[in-house]
């Protein structure tokens, strides 16, 4: 499709979400509400939901049917409790000391990308925070996954109708390609950019409004402090999920020398394979063709990688290991490999551990996130103030907590913001809070000005020649 075709095709897409979500800007919470709710249950009941998983399985060819399944489960109703009680309409919050209110209002039509590698939860989360801030969101997916993304939308625009709410609040776009998508970006209120450094990266030079994310390329620390087999099984939970799909799997794990050999084993005991040197060089060949990750590994089995390397992979091992001592361009196995295989280090002293955190996410992975299986507060506080990461997961499975789970505090999501070390604009889980609006009341009232001694304190007397912190 032309740029000029492109063009016009988008345009009438976003006058008709525009027009419907003009029409619900009245609604009440109660109403927005209800409808998320019915959106949401209507993707995840019996029936619809195992019908997504498959489809986005059979179509990708990433990942596998649990995983999916799983995900979606997660995701779609972790987002949902996360909901639960919050306000998106009208005024949201009163502060009665400072005076000020603050009311919610729609962004209006978001131009949402979804990528390949979560099909099923993506589009599904992304329209339920939508909704909850009353706005319209066109979804443009991956050409590799528009069956599903179209399967979503249809289910969702039944959903819409069935309760008497505008079906184009929820468009999406069945035949994708990169043109569209741009002009998609160029045309929406906002947008919602969910894939790789190249997406993100068009998503920002659109000239609209952008919530992008970072590359993964998680790095967790274990420490000699640490229930060693209770950390091998979290890992190879978090690793093999859905054939790490997820930017937020292990990448990396840095070991304190002392439990090496023993966390290894424990590591194995759980599946993995840990590869000679010769296999490693035919990982590496396997991995990356002329600098770049190969996309027939990406999120696949490890008997599959294994079989493209050429390797004799047992068929009870779960992913694979390699050891490695560098880090950077000349050590790809130090990057993000979307894949369940798995780069080991050694540590000595907890702050040669702290370098390789920042050396390796320097590499690839600034600001997304990092973990610690310990139970030792010191390095944990120590890890987490040290690291220029968004989150930090302590005795979890990565992929499992990043995004939220029932058993943290992490906002349920499937977007991750990475800071401004990531090149993002925020630094948290994206959520329905970022896609609204808020006009903030202010009111007179009587003056209350501090005095000099309240605002600086002692260096007030300090004799500058003197002073030092």
């Amino acid at each position: 499709m032309s740029k000029e075709l492109a063009k016009e095709y988008v345009t009438e897409l976003v006058k008709r979400a525009r027009k419907a979500q003009e029409s619900i800007e009245d609604y009440t919470q109660e109403q927005v509400d209800k409808l998320v709710a019915a959106v949401v249950w209507n993707i995840v009941k019996d029936g619809p939901a195992q019908e997504i998983s498959k489809l986005a399985v059979e179509e990708s060819k990433m990942g596998n049917y649990e995983g999916k399944y799983n995900k979606l489960m997660a995701k779609a109703k972790g987002a949902m409790r996360d909901m639960i009680g919050k306000k998106s309409v009208g005024v949201i919050e009163v502060d009665d000391e400072k005076q000020i209110m603050k009311i919610a209002k729609p962004v209006g039509v978001i131009g949402a990308l979804v990528p390949c590698t979560n099909p099923e939860a993506t589009p599904t989360v992304k329209v339920a925070h939508a909704l909850k801030g009353r706005n319209a969101i066109i979804l443009s997916p991956h050409p590799r996954t528009k069956k599903t993304n179209t399967f979503i939308v249809k289910l969702i625009r039944e959903t819409l109708k069935r309760y008497g709410a505008p079906e184009d609040l929820v468009i999406g776009i069945e035949n994708p390609t990169m043109e569209i998508s741009n002009e998609l970006m160029k045309q929406a209120d906002l947008v919602l950019a969910t894939g790789g450094a190249g997406l993100v990266k068009s998503a920002y030079s659109s000239g609209t409004p952008a919530y992008g994310v970072g590359a993964g390329n998680a790095v967790i620390v274990v420490d000699e402090t640490a229930d060693l087999n209770d950390a091998a099984h979290k890992i190879m939970l978090s690793k093999t999920f859905d054939f790490a799909t997820s930017c937020s799997a292990e990448n990396s794990l840095i070991i304190q020398e002392s439990i090496y050999d023993e966390f290894v084993e424990a590591l194995k005991a759980e599946g993995g394979y840990l590869a000679n040197a010769k296999e490693k060089e035919k990982l590496q060949s396997t991995l990356w063709v002329d600098g770049h990750l190969n996309s027939k590994i990406v999120a696949q089995s490890p008997q599959t990688i294994a079989n493209l390397a050429n390797i004799d992979l047992p068929d009870d091992r779960k992913f694979i290991m390699v050891e490695e001592t560098g880090i950077g361009k000349d050590y790809p196995f130090s990057g993000e490999k979307l894949s369940v295989v798995v780069t080991l280090y050694k540590y000595n002293r907890f702050e040669e551990a702290i370098n390789k955190v920042n050396e390796i996410t320097r590499y690839q992975g600034m600001g997304h996130s990092c973990g610690i299986h310990s139970f030792n507060e010191d390095h944990i506080m120590e890890l987490a103030l040290k690291t220029k990461v968004s989150r930090m997961n302590v005795n979890q499975g990565q992929a499992l907590a990043n995004t939220g789970n029932w058993f943290n505090g992490m906002p349920f999501t499937t977007s991750l913001g990475c800071g401004t070390w990531g090149g993002n604009i925020v630094s948290e889980n994206i959520t329905w809070k970022h896609l609204i609006n808020t006009t903030w009341v202010s009111r007179h009232f009587k003056p209350v000005v501090p005095t000099d001694e309240e605002l600086f304190g002692d260096v007030m007397y300090d004799d500058i020649s003197k002073s030092s912190l």
